[in-house]
Parts: C-alpha cells; sequence; structure tokens
C-alpha cells in the first residue's frame, strides 16, 4: 500500500469513530429512558488522563483518552469492511 492510502484509511477510521460516537450521543439524548438508551449512551473510555510535566523554561501536557460507544465501534466497523471490500 501507498502512504497516500494508509493516511486516507487512518483519516477514514478516525472520522468513523468520531462520527459513529456523536451520532451515539445525540440518539441517547432523544430516546426515552430504557434500555435503549443504556445501549446508546454507555460508553468505554480507554487511555490515560493528562499528565502535566511542568520545568523552569519548558512545560507540556501529555493525554489519551479513547471514548467507545456501540455507533462509533459500528462505523469503525463499517469503515473497515468498506475498505476491505474496495481497496483491499
Amino acid at each position: 500500500m501507498k502512504r497516500r492510502e494508509v493516511l486516507f484509511i487512518t483519516v477514514a477510521l478516525i472520522l468513523g469513530a468520531v462520527i459513529g460516537g456523536l451520532l451515539g450521543e445525540i440518539i441517547a439524548t432523544y430516546l426515552p429512558d430504557g434500555a435503549a438508551k443504556t445501549l446508546f449512551s454507555k460508553s468505554i473510555e480507554i487511555g490515560f488522563q493528562t499528565l502535566k510535566v511542568d520545568f523552569y523554561a519548558i512545560s507540556f501536557t501529555v493525554g489519551l483518552m479513547l471514548k467507545i460507544n456501540l455507533l462509533s465501534a459500528l462505523a469503525v466497523i463499517l469503515v473497515m469492511i468498506y475498505f476491505r471490500w474496495w481497496y483491499l
């Protein structure tokens, strides 16, 4: 695979996860209380909280947190199926 294709697939996967997560949150806000709302609003957070290192002249902050819900996982799977079908 070319570098451009790898970059395109990576961006597509990230956008799929973000848009899927956003749609899951939006759908969960409009659903009444119950199992469906719990299914769409439940998410798993993977990563670590921010770590701030502060020296006298330099300070930096490092952190990474992935929040995965049902629709973000589903969107990533659909993007992978799409690219497997068309590009691989």
